[in-house]
């Protein structure tokens, strides 16, 4: 944790959603004054108090991230400085989330071993129903089986198995669909001198392929979901990829924090990873990746736009409420 951390409630995100209510009711007045005068309704005399109620949580929202911009932040930020501690030996544990993912899990192992920075890839198989586990092992992996259902259960166990290896500096946490390649491991090595977390961005468009599951939809939701985790904690850190699996962390910053993390979080684990991070002051730094299409059928968050904006929706609740409420009635 920085050094001179203190803790600051989050003006900025309730004022930045305070005030999209208010310009959410003004759109909405705006489009219901057109039918309304063609019926020959007075649209200004029943929709002028609306507007100016409108206004008003406009105008508080902007006050609040004024004061949060110009006062809170600086708490939050601490006063440590700069983190530069280079890894001298920068050697990875690949740790992969596969989840039927026979088709695509050989070619991914297979990548990740050829980077000449890593030293073993692992598996963690969530119950797979095909040759998932099998394909793998061929590979050149090493496989665990996590027989907790979800995506929450299988990410925490790829950190806990990664940061067992001491011999190894740096856990990659990525996804075995060939969406991500060992390639950007370069990109990623790059930024861990100053950073306790370095987390992958699909942001830029020049690395993303057009044929990539993330649609339009879910580009700008995770640009402004992850824009409202940076107003969460602003002052702590750049955020502007919500749902990217495609991360470093150093090995001993997992063995001392993995117990802040919460499991049964499940589609949106990554942004309740990147929030108990920020929430902690530590150092998390974001870098461009390249997204490939995926090889496979996807399972997780991107199947379509309407199970996108419910992730969505359960990572705001999460935000907003506390993450512990997306695991009420879940039993390990």
């Amino acid at each position: 944790m920085t050094q001179g951390y203190r803790y600051a409630p989050p003006l900025a995100m309730y004022g930045a959603l305070i005030a999209l209510l208010g310009l959410v009711l003004f759109v909405l007045t705006s489009v219901l004054a057109l039918p309304m005068r063609l019926v020959g309704l007075d649209s200004h005399a029943l929709l002028q108090p609306v507007v100016w109620a409108a206004g008003a949580p406009v105008v508080g929202g902007i006050v609040l991230i004024l004061i949060d911009v110009a006062f809170l932040s600086r708490l939050r930020r601490g006063d440590s400085g700069l983190m530069d501690d280079p890894i001298l030996d920068p050697r990875i544990t690949v740790a992969l989330t596969a989840y039927n993912d026979e088709e695509s899990i050989g070619d991914s192992v297979l990548d990740f071993l050829g980077h000449p920075l890593v030293t073993r890839v692992l598996v963690v198989d969530n119950n797979s129903s095909d040759r998932t586990r099998a394909v793998a092992e061929s590979a050149g992996a090493s496989v665990v089986t996590e027989v907790r259902q979800g995506y929450g259960y299988c990410a925490f166990r790829a950190l806990t198995e990664g940061s067992r290896h001491e011999d190894t500096e740096i856990v990659a946490l990525c996804e075995g669909d060939m969406t991500f390649r060992s390639a950007d491991l370069d990109k990623l090595v790059a930024y861990i001198a100053h950073g306790d977390v370095v987390n992958g961005t699909r942001i830029v468009e020049q690395l993303r392929s057009p044929q990539t599951q993330l649609t339009t939809f879910m580009y700008w939701g995770n640009f402004a979901g992850a824009k409202l985790l940076e107003l969460k904690n602003l002052g702590r850190g750049t955020i502007s990829d919500l749902g990217t699996t495609y991360k470093l962390c150093r090995s001993d910053y997992l063995r001392m924090n993995l117990s802040r993390f919460n499991p049964r979080v499940n589609l949106e684990f990554n942004a309740h990873f990147l929030d108990v991070v920020l929430r902690g002051n530590d150092r998390l730094i974001e870098a461009p990746i390249t997204f490939y299409p995926r090889v496979g059928e996807s399972k997780g968050g991107n199947v379509s736009n309407a199970r996108a904006a419910k992730v969505g929706l359960r990572m705001l609740a999460g935000m907003v409420l506390g993450w512990s409420i997306l695991t009420i009635g879940k039993n390990d």
